[in-house]
């Protein structure tokens, strides 16, 4: 399968810069991506809608991660997803250059949460993206159950355009 997602620069330089703010106790912020999605074939097309991000209460305190989220942020994600119908991407940086990769809590930890979005909103794919300052990876899972494949390309739809591979 092929998985394109496509975002503006505007939205994601709205992203990028939400996620540099220093959090008065957490070590990254985080946030969620709603997307559109098309599909013919064996392609699927993720179009970047929107950006939420973490309210500073909606963070807990725990030094084995950058940010952990509380019931509260991941329900009313999940609130979102099910009332406008949309994809719902966890997204978080680790800064730098070039295409970035999860860490093991971030495989460890999307497992856990992403899956709640695919039982509130069957209707789409759900997913996990990490940003360097150049790029991005992620991953969409398609059902609580089924395959959870990488994202194929990104693209930044803004002047110029920028395209880069992310999963072969």
């Amino acid at each position: 399968m092929i998985i394109r997602f496509k975002i503006t620069s505007a939205l994601i330089t709205t992203v990028r810069d939400d996620l540099r703010r220093p959090h008065p106790f957490a070590h990254e912020r985080v946030g969620f991506i709603t997307a559109g999605l098309a599909a013919a074939h064996d392609s699927l097309l993720i179009l970047a809608r929107s950006y939420e991000p973490l309210r500073d209460d909606e963070y807990l305190r725990d030094e084995r991660v950058g940010a952990m989220m509380s019931e509260q942020a991941i329900r009313r994600a999940r609130q979102a997803a099910m009332d406008s119908h949309a994809a719902v991407f966890h997204v978080h940086t680790h800064g730098g250059f070039g295409i970035p990769g999860f860490s093991g809590v971030d495989d460890r930890e999307n497992a856990k949460f992403v899956p709640n979005f695919v039982s509130v909103a069957p209707q789409s794919v759900h997913g996990a993206i990490v940003l360097s300052d150049t790029a991005a990876f992620g991953q969409v899972w398609v059902g609580r159950a089924g395959p959870r494949p990488f994202i194929t390309r990104f693209s930044e739809i803004g002047m110029p355009i920028k395209n880069w591979r992310a999963a072969a």
